[in-house]
């Protein structure tokens, strides 16, 4: 049945924020219609069988949950759950000639014992601790603040407490905070990276845009944990519709919205099916798209997008690859983060390449294993047979290096990236790849072109531009998702306390609309 004439609300895309805008708005009682161009819900946090005949189904794009507050899955009553993981990582190196690495996990005194083998001393570990019980009590401060009205910069700073932790996470470049605690050069990498993942910058970037994407790393559930959802992205998404649905909210896929026009008042919303184009008014539009994208609706001047600079690779292997580092178990390394090429002077060295228009040379990298912590996502049989997951993210790729023949770079990264990973196992990774129904090797390798065409992300970028403090400053509004059409709402990743898998913009713009 067709969407009828006129709504409470209508929602632009059917990405994670804007199924739980629905279900907010729904459940206070408004008529709600989402309007989805592509074929299903869930937007870059969905599941899916990438390889031809085999029943592994990956989390394709997003992959990891630390940002959802717990709130919006009591609200909106989620069938939803994560799984933490009992390794957070492990860094492969070479000291001395030799195999070895950090282990990041499995207690205190097990962390405390590799930190002093690779060191050669406890005061790493010590600076370790400290470094992040700092930033563990920023995030029990600031992350509850992120579904309320946007505090002022004082209040936030008033509220965190800690004029040190302030000047090291929001004043000066995160590579001054490192550099002063630490001096292994490795250790200084691991902390690095978090301010990397998605955002191309130095550690002394003065924009800040570094610190920006390290707050966001550690604040997620007030204790900067990365988790697993158990059954894959699509999971979330899926209970996230259903949701909506059960409240009342219709979701319309194959529904492109091609114009929105507002007095202010009331707004009237054009889209397009295959089969006719209609218009749809609506007192409140909330749009989860890009400010690119919502531009372009509107009619006005859109913004520089801020590029993407990431290589998103998923892998089905038949088995975990065996390390070099013979003292730790592939299951215990792949379980966490693990880290390649991630040193502080080696990202230093890749930044400084992409920066100059160059593929680094040595590309830095981090992998994880769904399967380890979750095989539900793989059919019986695939766990059986001990069959895993590798999902892999690059960091400093940024978009312009691709511009001139994607899919040739591309295929020139993948091979550099895998080269990476190849020095620290004793096995080359090709070795213990699946393959699909039609023996074509299980991998798949997404750029941020791919990700612009995939998902209409700008640039490829995974935030949809460059990640803001969590404080109100000039034009931000009262939640952080005003425009300048009063009915109309931004409720994407482009937000303010946007990017990441949270829900956070959704739950906002739904407050917003509810006039909270």
């Amino acid at each position: 049945m067709p969407p009828r004439d006129r709504y409470d609300a209508v929602i632009v895309g059917g990405g994670h924020n804007g199924l739980v805008a629905a279900a907010y708005l729904a459940r206070a009682g408004r008529s709600v219609l989402l309007l989805e161009r592509l074929s299903g819900t869930g937007g870059a946090a969905v599941s899916s069988r990438p390889f031809a005949g085999v029943d592994a189904r990956l989390s394709r794009y997003s992959y990891l949950v630390s940002l959802l507050p717990r709130k919006i899955v009591r609200d909106l009553d989620l069938d939803f759950r994560v799984r933490t993981r009992t390794v957070s990582s492990y860094t492969p190196t070479e000291r001395e000639g030799q195999p070895a690495g950090l282990l990041v996990g499995g207690g205190d005194a097990r962390t405390r014992d590799a930190f002093e083998r690779l060191t050669g001393g406890p005061r790493e570990y010590e600076a370790w601790r400290a470094f992040y019980a700092m930033t563990g009590q920023v995030a029990k401060e600031v992350f509850p603040t992120l579904t309320e009205p946007l505090p002022t910069r004082e209040a936030l700073r008033e509220r965190v407490g800690d004029e040190a932790a302030w000047r090291a996470l929001f004043e000066e470049p995160i590579g001054a905070a490192i550099e002063e605690r630490f001096d292994d050069d490795l250790v200084r990498g691991v902390v690095l990276t978090d301010a990397l993942i998605g955002t191309f910058a130095d550690a002394h970037d003065p924009s800040l845009r570094q610190n920006r994407c390290f707050l966001y790393h550690v604040i997620g559930g007030g204790t900067g944990d990365w988790n697993v959802p158990v059954g894959g992205m699509g999971a979330l998404t899926g209970a996230l519709a259903a949701a909506a649905r059960a409240a009342g909210a219709e979701l319309a896929t194959d529904h492109e919205v091609t114009r929105i026009e507002s007095d202010g008042q009331t707004a009237e919303v054009t889209y397009r099916t295959p089969e006719r184009e209609a218009t749809v008014a609506a007192r409140h539009v909330l749009v989860n798209a890009s400010p690119q994208e919502l531009a372009a609706l509107v009619g006005d001047t859109a913004p520089t997008p801020a590029e993407g600079a990431q290589l998103k690779v998923n892998m089905l292997l038949e088995r975990l690859p065996r390390l070099r580092d013979t003292s730790v178990d592939p299951h215990e390394a792949f379980a966490g983060t693990f880290h390649i090429g991630e040193g502080y002077g080696e990202l230093a060295t890749a930044y400084a390449q992409a920066a100059a228009g160059e593929l680094p040379a040595a590309p830095p990298s981090e992998i994880y294993c769904h399967s380890l912590t979750d095989p539900s996502i793989l059919a019986p049989d695939l766990v059986e047979r001990g069959f895993q997951t590798l999902t892999l993210f690059g960091l400093h790729t940024p978009a312009r290096l691709f511009a001139h023949d994607n899919d040739a770079v591309r295929a020139e990264l993948l091979k550099s990236t895998l080269a990476q990973l190849d020095a620290h196992l004793a096995e080359p990774l090709a070795d213990c790849l699946a393959t699909d129904a039609e023996g074509r090797p299980c991998i798949e390798a997404k750029t941020p072109l791919d990700l612009e065409r995939d998902l209409r992300l700008p640039g490829g970028n995974i935030f949809h531009r460059d990640l803001a403090f969590p404080y109100a400053q000039e034009g931000t509004g009262r939640w952080g998702v005003e425009t300048r059409h009063a009915n109309v709402l931004l409720c994407g990743a482009g937000a303010v306390r946007g990017g990441g898998v949270s829900g956070i913009p959704g739950h906002n713009a739904a407050m917003a609309a509810l006039g909270e």
